[in-house]
């Protein structure tokens, strides 16, 4: 999972970033959320090449939880999106055998794929209901708020206004490096489509943010758990 990451000089970003977070996230506040394309008619040799280094994470003892997911409702249709959360900064100054991982990534997914986004987001638990680590739910609600320069401050304020209004899980994460700034996603763990749908009548972005955001896309991702490594359990108590 390596490719394009540049871990040491990630970490150093993240390290300047804060660290207040840490207390109530799964080990740390930082997440890295990355995207494939799979080549077209490459698909089913790209989910078999994944699978293969996948294993190779296995055998290697990577003790990072991999999440993977296919969007199935939005613009990028059956790209892939692969992602580890709960992390402290120090995690990326040692992932595992990082050369190994970039060799193995070379020879079993980049023939089949492309990799078009790799970022790190920290974790804000006071906009959030839930921890920095997502359930590991059948379907995931994925909102990607892109704002005008210089609104990140009002934008967090508003959020946290209305985070007492929030229907069940809902994780807000702040980019820290790996794209035009200030972007926000925000993760919702989602039993089925229906709850999906079903829950549209619920709070979105509140009013106050309108004029502060340039651009916002909604996506629903399906969970692959064959495509995932050491996943938590698939719902909350």
């Amino acid at each position: 999972m390596a490719r394009g990451l540049g871990v040491c000089a990630a970490a150093a970003l993240i390290a300047g970033g804060s660290g207040a977070w840490a207390a109530d996230a799964a080990g740390g506040p930082y997440a890295r959320i990355a995207v494939l394309r799979p080549l077209d008619g490459k698909t089913v040799d790209f989910e078999a090449g994944y699978l293969r280094h996948l294993e190779w994470h296995r055998q290697a003892h990577d003790a990072w939880t991999w999440y993977g997911w296919t969007i199935t409702f939005g613009d990028r249709q059956r790209w892939f999106v692969y992602a580890s959360f709960g992390h402290a900064a120090a995690d990326f100054d040692n992932p595992v055998a990082p050369a190994d991982d970039e060799r193995d990534n070379v020879v079993n997914v980049l023939p089949h794929a492309q990799f078009l986004g790799n970022a790190l987001y920290e974790f804000l638990p006071p906009l959030s209901r839930g921890t920095a680590v997502p359930a590991a739910s059948p379907r995931l609600e994925l909102t990607t708020v892109e704002l005008n320069p210089g609104a990140a401050a009002a934008f967090e304020a508003a959020l946290a206004g209305a985070r007492e209004a929030l229907p069940g899980e809902t994780l807000w994460y702040r980019m820290v490096a790996g794209g035009a700034a200030p972007r926000y996603v925000r993760l919702r763990p989602r039993a089925s489509f229906s709850a999906v749908l079903e829950g549209r009548g619920e709070p979105a972005l509140p009013d106050a943010v309108n004029a502060l955001v340039a651009k916002t896309t909604v996506e629903i991702l399906t969970l692959r758990p064959t495509m995932s490594l050491g996943l938590p359990p698939p719902t909350r108590p």
